[in-house]
C-alpha cells in the first residue's frame, strides 16, 4: 500500500465518509481521567479520537476477541504506535459492546482500522495486512496530513461544531446505548415509515440488524452449517459469521449454493437473504458483482 486506501465500502460506510453519518454523532460527555491505554469505548470516544485527531492522525482498530487475527492486529499497531514517536495515535475499540461506534463508521467486517485526521476519516482498510504493508499505510496516513494539524505542542484543536440532533435519531442511539436492539430497530423503522427515502436511517437499520444477528452468532456457526448443507437457518448463520469475518466471497458462495439445492419458497427465502446481504455493501463492490452474475446463473 503506497498510500492511505480506501476498503470496498458499503453504503453506510460511503455515508459516514461523507458526512452523511456523522462521526460528532457519537459525541459524549468529556472523560476527565488520563487513559493508560490505547481502549476505546462510547463513553470517551469525542475525547480520545474525535479531539485528539485535531491535534495528530487517529488510528482506530476495530476487533472482536473471537477473532484471534484481529487481536493480533491490535498488538502490532500496540507496538508501532510505541515506536513512532506521537506521529500518530491510537484507538482501539472491541466491536460487540460498542455498536454505535461500529454502526457510525460502517463497519461490516473484522478488523477494520480507520485513520481520523481533524475529526473525519480519512484511510481506511479491512482484513489483515503484513507489518511492512501497514507501516506503509500509516506512513501515507501521516504524510498526507503533515502540517495540517496542530501536533503534540499546538493548540489543543477546535471544538467540533455542535450539530442539531433528530430526536428520532436520539432515540434509536440511546436504545443502542442501553443494549437494546430491537427498540433501536424499531426507531430506525419509525423514521422510514415518515421518510421512506431517508438514506442514513435505512443505513442504520441495516447495520443494527446485521450486528443484532451477529452479536449471538454461536462460536460453531460455520461448522454447524458445513455439517448441514441444507439446513437454511444454520446457512444464514454461517454466512452472517462469514460476513462478519471480512469473508463476503464464502458468504455470497454458501448462500448461492444452496439457492441451487432448493425450490419454491425456500429458495425465495434464501434469494432474499443473499440480496440483503448485496445491500450491505456498494454495488459496484467486486465480490457483489461477481455474485450477482453467479446468482443469476443459480436461478435461470
Amino acid at each position: 500500500m503506497t498510500r492511505p486506501a480506501s476498503r470496498r465500502p458499503s453504503p453506510a460506510v460511503a455515508a459516514a465518509m461523507s458526512g452523511a453519518v456523522d462521526l460528532s454523532s457519537l459525541k459524549q460527555p468529556a472523560a476527565t481521567d488520563t487513559p493508560t491505554d490505547h481502549a476505546v469505548t462510547e463513553a470517551d470516544f469525542e475525547t480520545r479520537v474525535l479531539r485528539r485527531s485535531m491535534q495528530v492522525p487517529v488510528v482506530i482498530v476495530l476487533y472482536s476477541q473471537r477473532s484471534p487475527g484481529s487481536v493480533e492486529l491490535v498488538k502490532l499497531f500496540e507496538r508501532l504506535v510505541a515506536e513512532d514517536d506521537g506521529a500518530w495515535d491510537l484507538a482501539t475499540v472491541e466491536a460487540e459492546p460498542n455498536m454505535r461506534i461500529a454502526q457510525a463508521l460502517g463497519v461490516q467486517g473484522i478488523p477494520t482500522v480507520i485513520a481520523v485526521a481533524g475529526g473525519q476519516p480519512l484511510a481506511d482498510f479491512q482484513g489483515g495486512q503484513p507489518e511492512p504493508q501497514v507501516k506503509q499505510w500509516l506512513a501515507a496516513v501521516v504524510d498526507a496530513v503533515r502540517g495540517k494539524l496542530s501536533g503534540e505542542e499546538g493548540a489543543p484543536g477546535e471544538e467540533l461544531p455542535a450539530e442539531p440532533e433528530d430526536p428520532r435519531f436520539t432515540a434509536a442511539e440511546d436504545a443502542l446505548d442501553q443494549g437494546d436492539i430491537a427498540g433501536a430497530e424499531a426507531a430506525y423503522e419509525k423514521i422510514l415509515a415518515e421518510e421512506p427515502g431517508n438514506t442514513e436511517a435505512k443505513a442504520a437499520l441495516r447495520n443494527v440488524r446485521f450486528f443484532g444477528r451477529a452479536q449471538n452468532l454461536p462460536a460453531d456457526a460455520i461448522a454447524t452449517a458445513d455439517a448441514a448443507p441444507d439446513d437454511i437457518d444454520a446457512a444464514f448463520a454461517a454466512a452472517d459469521m462469514e460476513l462478519f469475518n471480512q469473508q463476503p466471497e464464502a458468504a455470497f458462495g454458501r448462500l448461492i449454493d444452496l439457492i441451487k439445492r432448493t425450490a419454491g419458497d425456500d429458495r425465495n427465502r434464501v434469494r432474499t437473504r443473499l440480496v440483503e446481504l448485496f445491500e450491505l455493501f456498494d454495488t459496484a463492490d467486486p465480490a457483489v458483482v461477481a455474485a450477482r452474475r453467479k446468482l443469476a446463473t443459480a436461478l435461470y
